[in-house]
């Protein structure tokens, strides 16, 4: 059926739909008539069934805005606003960066992520780093030496003594090595985290900073006042639950509402499956192009203000607790020693064989728990691996006259449960106050 127009043909234009024809005016008034009461994103795209002779096309089209099909058709602003986006190079910054996307398929990666460490130095079993190393482009790991943690206290003592400096020293040089052999490194700074922080997430871009929670009164304090900061900036902080042998959130009670006695706390997580270990990156993401961040030089115990000196015993002899080399190829290396040593002499008990457990019964480990150089699940796992021997002599075994089974193994998951309900009490009772910060964050040079 041919086409036909009535008055001004520039005003209306027929096509042939079906057996009969239908204006585009007609319809057209019908679309923005529902543009009107649906959001706009309801409505498709109009498309333009014409021939290509029936239609007057602007000899210069300035934008998508400026074209028209006639002088009778109205299209709402709304409409245009909607279906025509702008130039993005006019667009301005959004408060959180775009995410770039993953061709993978995967959710969007982060541009860049900051991970602070803290009581976490370790690669292996590190759900912190992981995660930022699996959802950001490129990952900057940081290390702060708080000049708050260090000097005298009320009290007169040192806050950080020179043995555990020089041990945190060893541990953090050693993070530092363990991050290079994977492409990656470790910024450290003297200076206030939340100061550090902000000037390096300002330089690199990042979207995000990662860390792990901590109990007392003044660590918590200190990611409230990270927090505080980096909510202004538009940047997320991730935290993460790293430091027990049971994670936080498996625990089969509220916090609040955590047993005060040992005894309680120990029937009420009886049974309760601890968490696999997460394998340690053999590779990490790149360090973020922007910003050209330096690593920074580690600093020595003169630098943290302490002496030197202060770490010779008698003498000027080295004392006996610098024998100790922070760092978690130590504590791993350690680890390994024990457990093998657990599974060589499974029926001995912990009580007659000081060589395995040491003075006072310990196993030695504590300081690299302590540091986070070693975590409690992969100290518990490599031990349920390593000394399934002793394991299955626990049933058997009689230690003393009270006829109790007691091996190595079961000795040592009741201290990992002793220190798991320390750091739970703690969490439950240390909280910081609630106020308004404004730290200084002058002198924390990038």
């Amino acid at each position: 059926m041919d086409t036909t127009t009535e008055n001004n043909p520039e005003e209306q234009i027929m096509i042939p739909i079906g057996p009969i024809p239908i204006p585009i005016a007609a319809a057209a008034s019908i679309s923005v008539s529902l543009s009107t009461l649906l959001p706009s994103h309801f409505l498709p795209p109009k498309q333009i069934l014409t021939p290509p002779n029936k239609v007057k096309i602007p000899s210069q089209i300035s934008s998508l805005s400026q074209l028209s099909i006639s002088s009778s058709l109205s299209i709402p602003k709304s409409f245009l606003k909607s279906t025509v986006s702008a130039n993005p190079l006019h667009n301005p910054l959004t408060l959180n960066p775009l995410r770039p996307s993953n061709p993978s398929g995967a959710a969007p990666l982060r541009r860049a992520a900051v991970v602070w460490f803290r009581n976490d130095l370790r690669i292996h079993d590190n759900e912190c780093l992981t995660a930022a190393n699996n959802e950001s482009v490129s990952v900057l790991p940081v290390y702060c030496f708080d000049p708050r943690d260090y000097g005298k206290s009320s009290s007169g003592f040192d806050k950080t003594g020179p043995h555990r400096a020089t041990f945190l020293l060893e541990s953090v040089s050693d993070l530092r090595k363990n991050l290079q052999e994977r492409g990656s490194d470790l910024v450290v700074r003297i200076g206030r985290p939340e100061c550090v922080l902000l000037e390096v997430v300002k330089a690199v871009g990042a979207d995000a900073v990662y860390m792990h929670r901590e109990v007392s009164h003044d660590e918590v304090k200190a990611e409230e006042k990270v927090e505080e900061l980096m909510k202004d900036e538009g940047v997320e902080v991730k935290y993460f639950w790293g430091s027990t042998l049971y994670h936080l959130e498996d625990l089969p009670f509220e916090l609040g509402e955590m047993p005060t006695n040992y005894g309680g706390f120990k029937d009420r997580v009886k049974g309760l499956e601890v968490r696999k270990t997460i394998e340690a990156l053999e590779r990490m993401k790149d360090l973020p192009k922007r910003g050209d961040v330096e690593p920074g030089e580690i600093p020595s115990l003169v630098d943290l203000g302490l002496n030197p000196n202060a770490t010779l015993g008698q003498n000027e002899k080295t004392a006996a607790s610098s024998s100790l080399v922070g760092g978690e190829t130590e504590a791993l290396q350690r680890l390994r020693n024990f457990a093998a040593e657990c599974k060589a002499k499974p029926n001995n008990g912990f009580k007659d064989d000081s060589s395995i457990y040491g003075a006072n019964f310990s196993c030695k480990i504590s300081p690299w728990l302590a540091m986070g150089c070693l975590s409690p699940r992969s100290m518990f796992d490599e031990l349920k691996k390593s000394a399934s021997s002793m394991i299955s002599a626990a049933s058997n075994k009689k230690n003393g006259e009270n006829g109790k089974s007691d091996t190595g193994m079961n000795w040592l998951m009741c201290e990992l449960l002793w220190r798991d309900f320390f750091r739970f009490i703690t969490k439950k009772y240390s909280y910081a106050k609630q106020q308004s910060y404004a730290p200084s964050c002058t002198g924390a040079a990038v």
